[in-house]
């Protein structure tokens, strides 16, 4: 399999670690089952991105998983965190969010969802680390204005509309200024109860 996808490194680097575009994510490490719901996305064109819409247009499920499966296998060493351009009022706002959320406008912590030390919660729920500030404010973007979309109940498109631009703008800051933690490993299903019913957590194909 590592040979077959040797066509995503130019992409998505060695093993997925992730290149210095920041446009395309690291996919190292992450859970299998939210790297199989995004392959499926991108085949079906929920996701949109064509040179993936194209690739994985004939490609069958038990490809996919196995594409998951061996990108949640990998475990390159995390890329340095990312310089912030923004001021330390900011990333202390970004720092709240993410580790307080704000109640009265219904925003839960982004650690109560993707864990304490951000690396996620198996099946389903990505990890937030080595992902530059510019691809994290993208795909906020995307949740908040319906242009990325994942199975209902939509957890991550509820939470991403109650967020400001300067919300938006303060989370990815400081979430990419993240130094990688002693273990990367996302944690194990049912390790913590998350606030929000969420179809992220159900592979697609399997609820």
């Amino acid at each position: 399999m590592a040979k077959r996808l040797e066509a995503c490194t130019p992409c998505h680097g060695a093993a997925g670690k992730g290149t210095d575009d920041p446009y395309f994510p690291r996919l190292a490490g992450k859970p299998a089952g939210y790297l199989y719901n995004q392959l499926l996305a991108f085949r079906s064109g929920r996701r949109k991105y064509p040179p993936m819409n194209y690739l994985l247009h004939f490609l069958p499920d038990t490809y996919l998983r196995q594409i998951a499966e061996h990108y949640a296998s990998q475990s390159p060493p995390l890329p340095a965190p990312d310089p912030s351009d923004v001021s330390a009022a900011i990333l202390a706002e970004g720092e709240k969010l993410a580790l307080a959320g704000d109640a009265e406008r219904g925003l839960p912590a982004c650690v109560s969802c993707h864990g304490a030390f951000l690396t996620g919660q198996k099946p389903g729920i990505p990890g937030l680390l080595g992902l530059r500030a510019s691809y994290i404010s993208a795909q906020l973007g995307g949740w908040r204005y319906g242009t990325r979309t994942a199975n209902t109940p939509d957890c991550m498109q509820v939470v991403a509309g109650n967020l400001s631009e300067d919300d938006v703008r303060a989370l990815s800051a400081w979430l990419a200024s993240r130094p990688a933690p002693a273990n990367r490993d996302p944690e194990p299903e049912g390790t913590f109860e998350l606030p929000l019913t969420c179809g992220s957590q159900v592979m697609e194909g399997h609820q």
